[in-house]
């Protein structure tokens, strides 16, 4: 599957070169003749962690970008393979250089019935960059290409001058400041999605559900803070008609076995596989027990900055050493059991046109990295008799548990070094790692497009996503090289080596998307490695 699926998006890759407009079905629930459909098409998903902000330019986690994607829709939307398709974008056309796309609209409406026009998406490109805004992912606008979107970013130009503009209501053209041929990747992000500025302009209030006005296959219903989060059919979709299902609901349930307790009672359709059950599930109900990779990876962030509080994280032998003694291979086959694979990088390596360089640990045994991780921690003056004490938080879930419970002893046993484990909620962690007030904290990126940019940039010093704090020079000059070379991959191996030698992050492993699933749910992206989910393209059918 591996080989299969990086072939094609090379393939693909190398298709979009070429200067001629993408133009492809729209997909939607595909249902097939004949099929008998369920009498109550209603899709229970649980979450793990409160729905957090429903504003495309302030949405940063997965589950919550899930929820906005039946929301709003961008200009492309990822197809069941995870290639662009259609969205409120009929086709586009881009120039020999791939830095002008020029897009034209098709006949789409937001939810109050007025209709979709380009200037909708300049508004909303506009905000997500706008300081006033305070994105988090305002960075992206620049990291895909759009001019002037870093200065502006940096309060340097104004947000019109941001390279967007309306060429009349259906059509819209954007300028890159580097060519991409990757850019059409890019636009199934919800930093990209439109926002209707009436709606917006009420304030804070704008995402509850009274005040939404969206434009995607779904309405915000029911918007209940670490319970639920209900959506209903959009009749106004441009789309609607190819739209079965009629609610969706989003569900927190924080513990992975209790999720899958209610969902054997039939209380949810899909849940995570708790850590370690996925091979006895599998052997119980082959039809409803799913692994398949995911664009993610899990990694330990340092702090890098002057406000780390414990110095000894300070030292790069110290971090070295730390991350050496981890035993990937315990936490993917012993703990996880879900078809995970060990991380001694940052980028997946099924991302599209990479290649994977050589890391000096991948090579090694466990023996060898436990070795020369103690000789490193003598040097750095530590041992069992002159013990470290690390601090580290995590986001509350039984297998983050269990990783760090794990990790623990094997940094005590080999380095003699206790951990003290702090849990808390999802929104808690990401405001203490943005604020760089931690020592180590438990951390995951799943890509934003299938580029290697997508997880490189997030070593940027100037990322709002780099919650390290890490700044290296050579780095920020590697990723601004790699827009414009001919073979990004001369300098992607050189940003993973370095940060291989200065340690920001600890690698521990890829995802796989490891869950169980109702049989009668039917158009799942099961071949797309970004898990990029449209409730508009499930269905259910009768049992």
């Amino acid at each position: 599957m591996m080989i299969t699926q990086t072939l094609k998006a090379a393939m693909v890759a190398a298709a979009l070169l070429s200067a001629t407009a993408l133009t492809a079905p729209a997909y939607a629930a595909m249902v097939p003749e004949g099929t008998k459909l369920a009498a109550e098409q209603v899709f229970k998903y649980r979450v793990l962690d409160n729905i957090n902000t429903l504003d495309p330019q302030l949405v940063e986690d997965v589950d919550t970008s899930a929820v906005v994607r039946s929301l709003f829709e961008g200009l492309y939307n990822s197809g069941p393979d995870g290639e662009p398709v259609p969205g409120v974008a009929e086709s586009y056309d881009v120039n020999e250089d791939n830095t002008v796309y020029t897009f034209h609209l098709r006949d789409a409406k937001w939810s109050n019935g007025e209709p979709v026009i380009a200037g909708d998406f300049v508004y909303a490109w506009q905000r997500a960059v706008t300081p006033e805004t305070a994105s988090n992912y305002a960075y992206f606008v620049g990291l895909v290409g759009v001019v002037n979107a870093d200065a502006i970013v940096a309060g340097e130009k104004k947000p019109e001058e941001l390279g967007v503009k309306a060429i009349d209501d259906k059509t819209l053209e954007v300028t890159l400041s580097f060519s991409s041929p990757w850019f059409i990747r890019t636009l199934s992000h919800a930093t990209l999605f439109p926002t209707y500025k009436a709606s917006v302009d009420k304030g804070i209030d704008w995402t509850k559900p009274e005040n939404m006005v969206s434009n995607g296959a779904f309405t915000l219903a029911e918007n209940t803070p670490g319970e639920r989060v209900v959506l209903k059919r959009n009749p106004n979709y441009w789309d609607n008609e190819h739209t079965v299902l009629e609610e969706v609901q989003f569900l927190t349930i924080n513990d992975e076995n209790q999720g899958l307790t209610r969902w054997r009672a039939g209380e949810v359709d899909q849940t995570d596989v708790p850590a370690g059950q996925y091979p006895a599930l599998k052997a119980e109900l082959p039809d409803n027990t799913f692994s398949v990779p995911q664009f993610c990876t899990y990694y330990f962030s340092v702090n890098m900055t002057d406000k780390q509080p414990n110095a000894a994280l300070a030292d790069v032998k110290v971090r070295e050493a730390l991350s050496l003694a981890i035993d990937r291979d315990v936490i993917v086959n012993g703990i996880l059991q879900g078809g995970q694979q060990p991380a001694y990088s940052f980028t997946h390596p099924l991302t599209a046109g990479f290649t994977m360089p050589e890391i000096a640990a991948a090579a090694m045994t466990q023996e060898e990295r436990d070795a020369k991780a103690v000789a490193l921690m003598t040097e750095a003056g530590f041992s069992k008799d002159n013990p470290l004490t690390i601090n580290y938080i995590y986001n509350t879930s039984e297998a983050h548990k269990k990783i760090a419970t794990v990790v623990s002893q094997m940094w005590k046993e080999k380095l003699g070094v206790t951990m003290n484990l702090q849990d808390m909620e999802f929104q808690t962690l990401l405001d203490t790692r943005h604020s760089k007030t931690y020592e180590l904290a438990r951390n995951a990126w799943c890509g934003d497009y299938n580029e290697a940019s997508t997880f490189l940039s997030l070593l940027d010093s100037k990322s709002e996503q780099n919650d390290q704090g890490y700044a290296n020079a050579d780095v920020d000059s590697w990723l601004a090289a790699s827009k414009t070379a001919e073979d990004p991959n001369v300098q992607y191996a050189e940003i993973e080596a370095q940060a291989a030698k200065d340690v920001p992050i600890m690698p521990i492993y890829f995802y796989a998307k490891v869950f169980m699933q109702n049989a009668d749910v039917k158009g799942w992206p099961y071949d797309d490695v970004e898990q990029n989910w449209y409730a508009k393209d499930l269905y259910k059918v009768a049992e």
